[in-house]
């Protein structure tokens, strides 16, 4: 697996892996909503689906909040994440100033993302993102929402941009079972420490994983995946490891 490290002016340098899944958030300049009617959603939707095929990113989830949009996504290649985010911007920018007769940007700088460990975090992403209209009170069940994966992952609508991660094709043997499964994981709410954990990895540019897994791609980058501690780079995944060897 080769490394790749995207730099962002707000935070370490951007992590970027092919075949790893990463979780990313895109934002409306001063926090103002770029989504007005439905024909904008479906607009970015589809601008999305076309990149996403031409850069070779399978996308798992996703959420169209009105000012911000949430996706999972695996690239293949190396530059995969970066250019479908920067086609699908420069699309939906142009058909939105259009549809408003506007001019100037539409994002808040460059997109956060994080890596994120499969084993341990995977399907928590899909439930913290799909779960997004429910935290903003704009629903009262993530299945009211029109403009999220829950549609296809949990009540099996098509949806062409969705591409099933291999771990949800593992929550049963048919399309059936596994969206039962899934539906399982919607119940109660999402402990606290899981929505701190994911909203500072991804804001932060920090690994979201095991500490094995945050070892693991210290190795491969050469930088760190989580904040230090009192006792420096002592703390770090990496010497940890290296002390279990």
């Amino acid at each position: 697996m080769k490394r790749y490290v995207l730099y962002s002016p707000d935070c370490l340098p951007r992590l970027y892996l092919p075949g790893c899944s990463h979780h990313i958030i895109q934002r409306g300049n001063n926090r103002e909503a770029y989504f007005f009617d439905e024909a904008d959603y479906k607009a970015y939707l589809s601008f999305l689906k076309d990149a996403a095929e031409k850069y070779s990113v399978a996308v798992h989830a996703f959420v169209l909040m009105t000012n911000h949009v949430h996706l999972l996504v695996t690239p293949s290649d190396e530059h995969g994440v970066s250019r479908m985010m920067q086609a699908q911007g420069r699309k939906y920018v142009q058909y939105f100033n259009y549809t408003y007769a506007r001019t100037g940007t539409l994002w808040e700088g460059r997109y956060k993302s994080t890596l994120v460990d499969a084993e341990t975090y995977l399907l928590t992403v899909y439930r913290y993102i799909e779960l997004n209209p429910v935290r903003a009170s704009m629903v009262a069940h993530a299945s009211e929402y029109p403009w999220s994966s829950y549609q296809g992952n949990a009540l099996g609508k098509p949806i062409q941009l969705l591409t099933p991660h291999a771990l949800y094709t593992q929550l049963g043997k048919t399309d059936e079972e596994r969206q039962s499964a899934y539906r399982v994981l919607f119940r109660g709410r999402m402990p606290e420490r899981d929505l701190m954990a994911i909203r500072e990895a991804t804001s932060k540019a920090w690994v979201l994983g095991s500490d094995r897994f945050k070892a693991q791609i210290e190795a491969k980058t050469g930088r760190r995946s989580a904040p230090l501690g009192r006792g420096g780079d002592r703390r770090s995944a990496v010497f940890r490891e290296s002390q279990n060897q």
